[in-house]
């Protein structure tokens, strides 16, 4: 396995080795040992989420906060996303700066974002299949986010504008300088 570490710390890009042939292919999508000895600690997953989605699905900025705080490792199993993490730690040097990892069921890519950071996703192909292991379970009462198209970060989510499609949550969303103020 291929790790980046990513300029968010904690956050990492890993690429399995994929063994094809004609058959098709195999490769090791998840290995604790492997993914303590990368982050220094062993996540303990209780939770795997799949969503569906179209061209032009933006979903995000969500994060849940508190004792309900998730990491997550996440994997596009059909179609191609462009997947966004935004470090939100108050006391990290990287406050506010995000990353976009294009995810892929061709290049089989997978990102390991750390508690206490801002996650979503577009999609780029004509849809994709998004697979994501959590190490809490949902809890909606400590659910918060940010609007996707927020001016302060400033992403490129790769798509135009005019084709973004937002929930109705996701288009009602704070401000990250909302956001920063009830950090504080």
């Amino acid at each position: 396995m291929n790790v980046i570490e990513t300029k968010l710390k904690g956050c990492f890009i890993l690429e399995p080795k994929v063994f094809a042939d004609d058959r098709g292919y195999f490769f090791e999508s998840y290995n604790e040992d492997k993914l303590s000895a990368i982050l220094g600690y062993s996540p303990k997953f209780v939770q795997d989420n799949q969503s569906r989605s179209s061209f032009g699905v933006v979903r995000g900025l969500h994060l849940q906060s508190g004792i309900h705080a998730q990491a997550k490792l996440v994997r596009v199993i059909k179609g191609t996303v462009l997947d966004v993490a935004v470090d939100v730690r108050l006391n990290s040097p990287t406050f506010g700066q995000w990353i976009a990892v294009e995810l892929s069921a061709e290049n089989q890519k997978q990102l390991f974002i750390p508690r206490d950071f801002l996650h979503g996703f577009s999609v780029l192909s004509e849809n994709a299949t998004f697979f994501y292991k959590c190490d809490n379970g949902y809890n909606k009462a400590s659910e918060n986010g940010v609007h996707p198209l927020d001016a302060t970060l400033g992403i490129d989510w790769g798509i135009a504008s005019t084709q973004i499609i937002l929930s109705e949550k996701d288009h009602e969303a704070q401000s990250f300088n909302d956001y920063k103020s009830s950090l504080k």
